[in-house]
């Protein structure tokens, strides 16, 4: 069976290109490629750790990158040669293209998202209050978190678990989803202040520790039984019992 990464805010190989050129701050027209690729592929690489099934769409851009790549390692063709006109173009060019094509229609989708939401609001006649309490959604559990933020926090973590475990005569402890459920949920109960990402997967002492961690803080948040909290991109994701009081969401949210 597979998994597609399918949100309402990332969609695609395009959207985590231009996630992680917005996220590095350089010039879409002068995408350093080579620093884009390998960032590209660690995501990929993350994904595949956490046994998530990647679409062969993702996988065709990486080949597409590491295609432009090599050819602009290649040396370049004398100008005066009149058979070295494919050789001066940019190999970015046609990417470039798509990924500017790309945001153009993902900020119209979000434009016409807003509006959607501000007519939602609008009523021409007296309001049913029942209609107008079940129009209100729940609060977003992931509010100022995206997927590729949790995604890239879990490869930074990963990164820092040694490759390879140590090898000893004892009998495995086997860890479940359910159970590290179960701890995240004590640990939250002992920090009403909020408990970081970083600090929650830190102590995992094994890469498959730390995968069945990420797992169950994803299934507590499919429950809504917690919520995740970012104030500003890049600042620590924190983590919340969703029946406490949570001034920080408070104010992020108002």
């Amino acid at each position: 069976m597979s998994y597609h990464i399918r949100l309402e805010v990332f969609e695609g190989p395009l959207d985590l290109l231009l996630h992680l050129i917005e996220k590095a701050e350089v010039d879409i027209y002068d995408i350093p490629i080579a620093q884009i690729t390998e960032q590209y592929l660690e995501y990929l690489h993350a994904m595949q750790e956490m046994d998530l099934d990647v679409a062969s769409e993702f996988l065709v851009m990486a080949a597409t990158l590491l295609a432009i790549k090599a050819r602009m390692l290649l040396p370049q063709e004398p100008a005066g040669d009149p058979e070295s006109v494919e050789a001066t173009t940019d190999p970015r060019e046609e990417l470039v293209a798509r990924l500017l094509e790309y945001k153009k229609y993902k900020e119209a989708a979000a434009h016409l998202k807003s509006q959607e939401a501000a007519q939602a609001r609008v009523y021409s006649r007296p309001v049913d209050v029942e209609a107008f309490i079940s129009a209100f959604t729940p609060d977003n559990p992931l509010e100022g978190v995206s997927i590729w933020d949790l995604v890239g926090a879990m490869r930074d973590l990963l990164a820092r678990v040694p490759a390879e475990e140590p090898v000893h005569e004892i009998s495995r402890q086997e860890v479940t989803i359910s159970e590290q459920m179960d701890l995240i949920i004590s640990y939250l109960a002992e920090r009403p202040g909020g408990l970081l990402f970083r600090e929650l997967l830190s102590g995992a002492a094994t890469r498959v520790a730390v995968v069945i961690t990420f797992l169950a803080l994803l299934e507590l948040v499919r429950l809504q039984q917690v919520i995740i909290y970012q104030p500003r991109p890049f600042d620590d994701i924190t983590i919340f019992p969703r029946t406490a009081e949570h001034p920080q969401v408070a104010a992020g949210l108002g």
